[in-house]
């Protein structure tokens, strides 16, 4: 990718952070990505991740699956949502390690069970009131 402008660069993270509700709809790699490229630490792989970025936002951005798991979504705050419900916190650096991957199959595990029950899906019931 050809070098951007600082003024480019930043109307894009705007245009980004604006379509992704202040960035809390983004996965919170792609945050760190509009944040570096801001700052202008991004090599040529890494603008070439953050155009990426801008052009998925502006067709509908959908934040990747947390560990590849399908309607499991970790947010900014830490928060992972089973189809817009919370249902655990992990918090980073460990929710990035294969044991979190591991804890978060468990998890999608038990709301798929939840789901077919036709139980509520809440921290209470995948978590607390598990048996």
């Amino acid at each position: 990718m050809a070098k951007m402008e600082v003024a480019d660069r930043c109307k894009m993270a705007i245009d980004i952070l604006h379509k992704t509700h202040d960035g809390n709809d983004l996965d919170p790699n792609h945050l760190w990505i509009v944040q570096e490229a801001v700052n202008g630490h991004l090599n040529d792989d890494g603008m070439d991740i953050f155009q990426e970025i801008y052009d998925s936002v502006q067709k509908g951005y959908q934040a990747p699956w947390f560990h590849g798991i399908e309607h499991l979504l970790r947010r900014q705050s830490g928060y992972v949502y089973w189809k817009g419900q919370v249902v655990e916190h992990y918090s980073a650096p460990w929710c990035y390690t294969p044991e979190a991957k591991i804890h978060a199959e468990e998890l999608a595990r038990r709301c798929r069970q939840l789901e077919s029950e036709g139980k509520e899906i809440s921290t209470a019931t995948a978590i607390w009131g598990w048996q």
